[in-house]
């Protein structure tokens, strides 16, 4: 699992992924965005000590249907969940906050 660069061309259903067990992090972004560019190297970073995570980066915008079912409205937005429930939400996320997403994910 780990760490994926690049976004999803097919964004999963929102029935599918409140399936999923375990951990995934789910990264809202686009790849122009320079908020989601400047965030990928903590991020890989975090997410490469942490292989049994599941990244899906979704690439939002208006009418994607995904994004809007989480109600993300700035990117990038990272939504930790645990077993398909949303445990953990970070809105452009600052070098404090990649540090509680860590925690977040060892505390499982």
């Amino acid at each position: 699992m780990a760490f994926e660069s690049d976004y999803a061309l097919d964004e999963p259903a929102r029935a599918d992924v409140d399936r999923w067990p375990g951990d995934t992090v789910l990264e809202f972004g686009a790849p122009w965005c320079g908020h989601c560019i400047a965030a990928q190297p903590e991020l890989r970073a975090l997410l490469d000590g942490a292989p049994d995570v599941r990244h899906v980066k979704v690439e939002d915008g208006r009418g994607r249907p995904l994004g809007r079912s989480y109600r993300v409205k700035l990117w990038p937005t990272l939504v930790l969940l645990r077993d398909g429930e949303e445990v953990m939400r970070l809105v452009r996320p600052s070098h404090a906050d990649f540090a509680q997403l860590a925690e977040a994910i060892r505390a499982d």
